[in-house]
């Protein structure tokens, strides 16, 4: 048994919260011992296993601001994570003895992690470059963001071992941290497919407003400008003249994500979508829901004959696996990690991330419901044969073994 802390800066809701569930969830079956510290964990915004007893969660540092008058998102959120870095490292390690820590997202405090009691061993999953997630901005972002991506990239190669989503990550990975010689393994994320099996919807986890015979186009992503949530819309609109009156009459958009009251642009996005859903005239035909939960969201994707993900270079994208498990062809952009999960003409289409190029992949599913069939059913194969949840605990528990065997090697050498 071995007892593995995992460390994340805001456990809400989203792909890398929802990989690193998944990911203590399965070393938790394997047998091992498994908690969460984290900076946010608002159980009305988080996912089910993190509020309901499953899984063992510490908030600290809260208190410390997330930005400073809107601005330096990323500085805040790194004295966050070392806070909690600092936090494990002297006063909880030595309470509790954790063999491994597991952290994501920030890498900050990985050098801190490593002082602590019992000199735990620490696994970094890389979900994408920090820096590259940053948008480009002024001569005076370009120097805020130098140190803070140098010391990205120096902390991150001080992990004992680095893990990444995809393909896609690994070439990037490589690409931007040049002072790091390892390659970092391929860990795919998974589903938690028993959660898919064994979860009953019942009527106060429906949607009102759905009407029975309609035809569902589902979006779900962050309320963000990053996930190009109006290429969805815009697609949508020129699906109007693929289509004939009778099929548009049964068409719907439903687009639900991840909205914080606490993120500015959240609350600016979901306004500007709405505005433009309304500028378009179809506010009829597209529905927006916030946070949706785990129950809701499932109907959802029960209900839905087709999932479409806007996002363009995604570094690998959670949401079309589910999609496909529960049998929905994707429609997807052409790039980034869409490509290693979804098989054009097979289990969906990728596309150029243009409205022209996605309506005529939605027309495609809308006129050919026995096609749009057989690609659900052979997507949902894929999940099963490719991104099984057994495999990837096996794989993640190999590496978790690996790591603990390596430092009982190293305090050989010491002694």
């Amino acid at each position: 048994m071995v007892r593995i802390l995992f460390v994340h800066p805001d456990l809400g809701i989203g792909g890398a919260e929802r990989l690193v569930v998944d990911a203590a969830l399965a070393l938790q079956n394997k047998g091992h011992t498994v908690s969460f510290l984290t900076n946010h964990h608002d159980p009305d915004h988080c996912f089910e296993e993190t509020k309901d007893g499953k899984l063992a969660v510490k908030t600290v540092g809260d208190w410390i601001p997330r930005d400073i008058f809107g601005r330096c998102y990323a500085l805040c959120a790194y004295v966050r994570m070392v806070y909690a870095a600092f936090y494990f490292t002297f006063f909880l390690s030595k309470k509790e003895r954790f063999d491994v820590v597991f952290c994501d997202l920030i890498s900050l405090g990985i050098p801190i992690l490593r002082l602590a009691r019992a000199n735990p061993k620490v696994l970094f999953y890389c979900h994408y470059p920090d820096q590259l997630l940053s948008k480009p901005g002024n001569l005076l972002k370009k120097y805020y963001r130098m140190p803070l991506n140098f010391l990205e990239e120096v902390t991150t190669g001080q992990a004992d071992g680095i893990l990444v989503n995809s393909k896609f990550t690994s070439r990037v990975f490589k690409e931007t941290f040049k002072r790091i010689s390892v390659d970092p393994d391929i860990l795919y994320p998974s589903l938690n497919t028993k959660y898919f099996d064994e979860t009953v919807v019942e009527e106060k986890d429906q949607i009102a407003g759905i009407p029975p015979d309609c035809f569902v186009f589902l979006s779900i992503n962050r309320y963000e400008r990053k996930k190009n949530l109006p290429l969805a819309l815009l697609a949508f609109e020129k699906l109007q003249k693929l289509v004939s009156s009778h099929e548009w009459n049964k068409l719907l958009l439903i687009v639900a994500g991840g909205y914080d009251e606490r993120v500015l642009e959240n609350v600016e996005h979901f306004d500007e979508l709405e505005d433009l859903a309304e500028d378009m005239g179809l506010r009829s035909k597209i529905k927006f829901l916030r946070s949706p939960s785990d129950r809701e969201k499932l109907f959802l994707l029960q209900r839905a004959q087709v999932l479409v993900y806007t996002p363009e270079n995604e570094h690998f994208g959670i949401v079309p696996l589910e999609g496909m498990y529960l049998a929905k062809p994707v429609i997807a952009a052409n790039s980034g990690g869409p490509t290693e999960t979804i098989i054009h003409d097979q289990t969906g289409f990728l596309c150029e991330p243009e409205p022209d190029s996605f309506a005529a992949a939605m027309a495609k599913c809308v006129k050919d419901d026995r096609n749009c069939e057989r690609m659900g059913e052979m997507g949902r194969k894929r999940v099963q044969q490719r991104f099984a949840f057994e495999a990837f605990s096996t794989k993640l528990d190999n590496i978790v073994k690996d790591l603990v065997v390596s430092k009982g090697d190293d305090q050989k050498k010491q002694k």
